[in-house]
């Protein structure tokens, strides 16, 4: 098994005024050959954008683009007739295929809003683009503890459709607990939201990036509330 660390403060970072976003890799104008995606995934943002402000319309083509709400409310709208509000627990799958404009907007003009946004490279090129959202929650409400599958190719177990053999999953883990999932791909990348996170001896924090290669499974420990998402992909 081969492990490489992307710590957060080593991340490109851009500040618009209206949006501080940080990039694990290569994106716009920050570019690092050594950093252009890791198999078939391209792109993660952690984005922050002030109330009232946001993406304005602009088109997509050939790529899986989920956008995982970590605070506040991002209003979506596109080409397809699309319009909706993710929050935190929820999750947006958009194809954009052989086309889609879309808008990403804060939906409050008094709190700020903080998103990943994840771009996927899809398996087949020119397919009718596609928008999902879901809610993986307890049934109190609550976003649901544990490892949960919340995208794969075939949408088992309540997770979105993604155009790209990969599984993605969401880690809520209480301090002290433990995970072990078993990986069915070559790679494998987790990415930190929040909290304290050692996987295979390495403590992960806030924004860091673990790029993981040949490893059959993994062990997961909490040090304190984590919030994290990991990535099983070729």
């Amino acid at each position: 098994m081969q492990m490489e660390i992307r710590r957060a403060d080593q991340r490109g970072h851009a500040d618009h005024g209206w949006l501080d976003s940080h990039h694990s890799f290569s994106f716009a104008s920050y570019h690092d050959p050594r950093y252009m995606g890791f198999g078939h995934l391209r792109v993660i943002n952690e984005d922050r954008v002030i109330p009232g402000e946001g993406f304005g319309t602009h088109p997509h083509r050939d790529m899986e683009i989920v956008s995982y709400v970590v605070s506040g409310a991002l209003a979506h709208r596109d080409t397809l007739g699309t319009g909706s509000v993710i929050r935190p627990g929820e999750v947006q799958l958009m194809s954009a295929g052989k086309g889609i404009a879309h808008s990403e907007m804060n939906a409050s003009d008094r709190e700020p809003v903080h998103f990943l946004q994840i771009w996927i490279l899809p398996a087949r090129a020119g397919t009718a683009p596609r928008y999902e959202q879901r809610a993986f929650l307890a049934p109190d409400g609550s976003p649901q503890d544990g490892l949960t599958l919340v995208a794969s190719p075939d949408g088992r177990d309540g997770s979105l459709t993604i155009g790209q053999d990969v599984d993605l999953y969401r880690a809520l883990l209480a301090p002290g607990a433990r995970v072990e999932p078993a990986l069915r791909r070559r790679r494998a990348w987790v990415q930190m939201v929040h909290g304290e996170l050692e996987v295979e001896g390495v403590l992960l924090r806030a924004g860091d990036g673990l790029a993981i290669v040949d490893a059959a499974g993994l062990r997961l420990s909490a040090h304190d509330r984590v919030e994290a998402l990991l990535f099983d992909l070729l």
